[in-house]
């Protein structure tokens, strides 16, 4: 925080994992009288790992695939994301998943001092604003989708992500002075 404080170039992101799914999910959806939409059900359980970093000042997202969620691929995904925003300092809000943890994560962080996170508190995804990036995906491109291959549902879903821009109100709701408050009371 006081790092973000210090710099006001400082990039603020929220990340968070999903898993995407061949399967579909429904969603409510109109249709004319006497026209039921109709829902084709994959029976396997083809998917595949989404992490995602939404930047809570310009609403860009910085996404990539996974096949796995372990901290290997959370040191890819933290690797993208320095190369996303060079020579910046980062504050990264997270959650408490078991791949943020562990020697290699910390080892990874204590080697790149530009790049500080910050846990949000346990039980609360409703905080994290990359949780409804996830949610407004889901509802544009996975519920409801009428795709027989994984590959193309994903391209769809990375596509949606990578070119849309989504608001965020944290920021604005919760100033940097709130966000150090924040810290101060998890002791970062």
């Amino acid at each position: 925080m006081d790092m973000a404080q210090d710099a006001p170039d400082t990039v603020i992101l929220a990340e968070d994992e999903a898993s995407l799914y061949l399967q579909a999910t429904q969603q409510r959806e109109w249709a004319p009288r006497g026209q039921t939409p109709t829902v084709r059900v994959d029976t396997g359980r083809a998917n595949t790992h989404l992490y995602g970093a939404l930047n809570l000042h310009n609403g860009h997202e910085v996404v990539m695939n996974s096949p796995v969620m372990t901290a290997v691929a959370t040191i890819l995904f933290l690797q993208l994301i320095l190369r996303t925003y060079p020579d910046r300092p980062i504050l990264l809000l997270w959650d408490r998943g078991p791949w943020h943890k562990g020697a290699l994560i910390k080892d990874f962080l204590a080697a790149h001092a530009r790049l500080q996170v910050m846990c949000f508190p346990p039980g609360c995804p409703d905080l994290n604003p990359q949780e409804h990036v996830w949610k407004d995906a889901r509802g544009a491109v996975s519920h409801n989708h009428a795709f027989t291959k994984l590959d193309p549902l994903l391209d769809a879903f990375m596509t949606h992500l990578r070119t849309k821009r989504f608001t965020c109100s944290l920021l604005r709701n919760m100033n940097f002075e709130a966000l150090a408050c924040f810290a101060k009371a998890l002791r970062i």
